[in-house]
């Protein structure tokens, strides 16, 4: 494995207990809340393996619901998230799962409002760092420490050119990129993690291409 820098190694600064159950699992709902553009009204989280496990003692619970508020690791809010959603209007549910999971720390997300709801799967794989493996029912890889387009379209030739012509034209570098898609020839999503956030008119440029639907960022 290569980290990158010594924070890899020691973590995030962060709200204890745990970076595993703790920090990670705060990321894993941020990014959930950054992917669906805007503060929920409610959430399902289910949760399997350790986390279904310990996610009381270890602060899961808390950490979760704080990410979903747009809290960051070493926010000290973390520690009141559950108040602070019922004053926000935000109703959770945490529903333990014994299904068998490729890795022992993983949660499944599903949030939303009146208008629309999202689903994701993340998993906290040690020191903080998390990827998420699904979203909306499409299997993906994605880190969550690195800025990040996700970009939903229609599944035709030319469509990522498009996309990575229009970055290339802004001087956006791309660290890593994959598609997937559920049939050929429908809906796909292209993935990309780049060096930069990326500024909104960008998105809106992107958004105008030829058979786009949709464009979400991730701040890093």
């Amino acid at each position: 494995m290569k980290f990158t820098s010594v924070f890899d190694i020691i973590g995030p600064v962060m709200i204890g207990p745990s970076s595993s159950h703790t920090a990670g699992a705060a990321r894993i709902g941020r990014v959930a809340r950054d992917l669906f553009g805007k503060q929920p009204t409610w959430a399902k989280i289910h949760l399997y393996g350790s986390f279904a496990e310990t996610y009381k003692g270890h602060g899961t619970d808390v950490a979760i619901v704080g990410g979903l508020l747009d809290y960051d690791t070493y926010d000290e809010r973390i520690k009141t998230s559950f108040k602070d959603a019922e004053r926000l209007g935000l109703t959770f549910e945490f529903i333990p799962e014994t299904g068998s999971v490729e890795h022992p720390n993983t949660a499944r997300i599903v949030i939303g409002d009146d208008e629309s709801e999202l689903s994701m799967v993340g998993i906290s794989i040690g020191g903080g760092a998390i990827e998420i493996t699904e979203l909306n029912g499409f299997p993906l890889r994605m880190s969550g420490g690195m800025a990040a387009i996700l970009v939903v379209h229609n599944d035709r030739a030319g469509v990522v050119a498009n996309v990575a012509v229009c970055l290339a034209n802004h001087s956006i570098n791309i660290g890593h990129m994959e598609v997937s898609r559920k049939e050929r020839g429908n809906m796909a999503l292209m993935v990309i993690e780049v060096d930069q956030n990326i500024a909104p008119t960008i998105l809106e440029e992107i958004e105008l291409l030829p058979n786009i639907t949709k464009v979400t960022r991730i701040k890093n």
